[in-house]
């Protein structure tokens, strides 16, 4: 790092407490100000932070280790992001008419409150335990590999850099809330996806052109079954991403991630009306369109360099093998003329912050609204907003003292978080997905749908537990079932057996009542109700959708 990176550093960082400084002077005297920004978010907001959330260590780290160790195989989870179109075109209008401020609320409008605990406590576990501890985790390993810096005044520099990541990006959530992530996120993403591209132009540079990169990873066999690192499509055998588990795992953890968890969903609730937060989705899934190409297409680069070096480009383990995890890091640190690393070093420290702020700011909603609010409902807004803010500062505490488990086990764990996933993905899908289409699911069968996929999910993760550590187990059908079976087909046959336990239960419990279902259900909306989404979207807005679509129809095409 030059004294030129340093200042474009500087630079960035002045911007960001310009930002904050003008979102302070906007008062969250309510808690819909501090959760929701006001409820009068822009389209550009909107997808700028649905794009800027979504875009952390799983991208930096993971997505770029994947394309360099797997190639194309995990592009299918980021092209699955037109499902952000669903999220616009279907389930806006009934979250806009139920005016909740959370996905639990939602589900208790729909069903029942035991649904809506059910699902507050899945989405805070999860959130605190895998979401934010693996951020900050490989935040500190990402700095760590592009600063180059072991120690710093006698303390491992991965300490320093995990930490100050949370520290300063809480400082800006817990005074500014959701207005802070939405007006950095607009800072931000430009820069990220700036600092991205030119990454990609470097790396193409470098290694001869998109040409010799398809040329030297078209010759690196990922099966048996005669499939390679260019291949997205790959044999039904492939022990790992067989094409058709591919795509319904991805569909069925992107309907989820895209349509009903809380983390996305709550940047469209901020939208100023129908219109803007469908514009926002729709904005949002052009921009999700580029990781495949800013992310793992610079690992699968990584690699096809490193094999060009003789093996020398990226670092290696104790065992003397690639660290395909420290692709895009290294890129940066190897390929990057001074100035433009620092630049990019924002754009990753934009990324990580984002994401962090994004998942603070979701989880202290969640425990004030579904929590704190539903046991003292006469609370004040101003008391609301306060307890928020301790929450935040709760949350933070946790994902720090996480950090040391995350670092003796982060590996392990962070190949665990795509199954973790697998199996919390189906029972929610399931029960919004029937609670939307279909007036007959009722309250039991809604949160039993939402029971049997936490309890079916809890025992394939202890079983992975188990199996991966144990040396003299013997094979039996529980093992066959929720260890050996492909973990996506594992995802996609659990979907089809919650949504059986919705139905099933439904039609052996009492209907609910038109009442309570009015306007939250296809076939429930009143004239006005339709009238009025009908008069929130346009032409040009069916035109972008369908140009989304065709783009992703398209690559597959290509790499197929």
């Amino acid at each position: 790092m030059g004294s030129l990176d340093w200042i474009v550093i500087g630079v960035f960082c002045i911007a960001l407490i310009g930002v904050v400084v003008y979102v302070l002077s906007k008062k969250n005297s309510t808690s819909t100000d501090y959760f929701l920004g006001g409820r009068d978010a822009t389209w550009i907001a909107i997808g700028a932070s649905i794009f800027a959330s979504n875009i952390g260590s799983e991208h930096l780290i993971g997505l770029a280790g994947a394309g360099a160790s797997s190639g194309m195989a995990m592009a299918h989870w980021e092209i699955q992001g037109w499902m952000i179109l669903i999220l616009g075109w279907v389930f806006v209008p009934f979250y806009t008419r139920s005016m909740v401020y959370t996905m639990p609320e939602f589900l208790e409008r729909r069903y029942n409150k035991e649904s809506r605990t059910i699902l507050s406590v899945i989405s805070l576990i999860s959130y605190v335990l895998t979401k934010v501890a693996v951020t900050v985790y490989a935040g500190g390993l990402v700095f760590q590999q592009v600063f180059g810096i072991k120690e710093l005044w006698g303390v491992d520099f991965f300490w320093i850099a995990a930490i100050g990541l949370v520290v300063i990006t809480a400082i800006y959530t817990i005074i500014g809330g959701m207005k802070s992530v939405l007006y950095t996120s607009v800072l931000q993403t430009p820069i990220l996806l700036l600092g991205s591209v030119i990454i990609l132009v470097l790396g193409l540079k470098a290694v001869g052109g998109w040409d010799q990169v398809l040329e030297i990873c078209r010759i690196q066999p990922v099966n048996d079954y005669g499939d390679h690192m260019t291949d997205l499509i790959r044999d039904l055998r492939d022990p790992d991403y067989p094409w058709l588990g591919a795509l319904v795992g991805s569909a069925v953890i992107g309907f989820w991630y895209w349509c009903t968890d809380q983390y996305i969903v709550q940047r469209v609730l901020s939208g100023k009306n129908e219109r803007e937060a469908r514009r926002g989705t729709i904005f949002g899934a052009y921009l999700k369109l580029l990781p495949v190409f800013i992310f793992l297409i610079p690992g699968m680069i990584a690699y096809a360099l490193n094999v060009k070096n003789g093996g020398t480009f990226l670092p290696v383990d104790a065992n003397g093998v690639a660290m395909s995890d420290a692709a895009f890091p290294t890129l940066v640190a190897k390929l990057l003329p001074a100035g433009v690393k620092g630049l990019v070093v924002c754009g990753i420290l934009a990324a990580l912050m984002s994401s962090l702020a994004s998942l603070f700011n979701s989880s202290a909603m969640l425990f004030t609204i579904d929590f704190y609010k539903k046991l003292r409902p006469q609370t004040s807004e101003k008391s609301l907003v306060r307890i928020g803010q301790v929450a935040t500062v709760v949350i933070v505490l946790l994902g720090i003292l996480w950090i040391p488990v995350m670092r003796s086990v982060g590996n392990v764990l962070y190949n665990y978080l795509q199954d973790v996933q697998s199996v919390l993905a189906p029972g929610i899908a399931a029960a919004f997905l029937l609670g939307i289409c279909w007036k007959r699911a009722s309250a039991k069968g809604g949160m039993w749908g939402l029971m049997s996929g936490i309890i079916i999910g809890l025992t394939r993760l202890g079983a992975k537990v188990y199996y991966s550590n144990a040396t003299d187990a013997s094979d039996n059908w529980f093992k066959a079932v929720f260890y050996d079976f492909n973990w996506l087909y594992f995802c996609g046959v659990m979907l089809i057996f919650c949504c059986l336990v919705v139905i099933i239960v439904s039609m052996l419990t009492k209907a609910p009542s038109e009442e309570k279902i009015r306007g939250l259900v296809f076939g429930t909306s009143t004239p006005e109700q339709i009238a009025a989404t009908r008069a929130s979207w346009t032409r040009w807005d069916v035109i972008n959708s369908v140009i989304i679509v065709a783009i992703t129809v398209a690559f597959y095409i290509y790499f197929w």
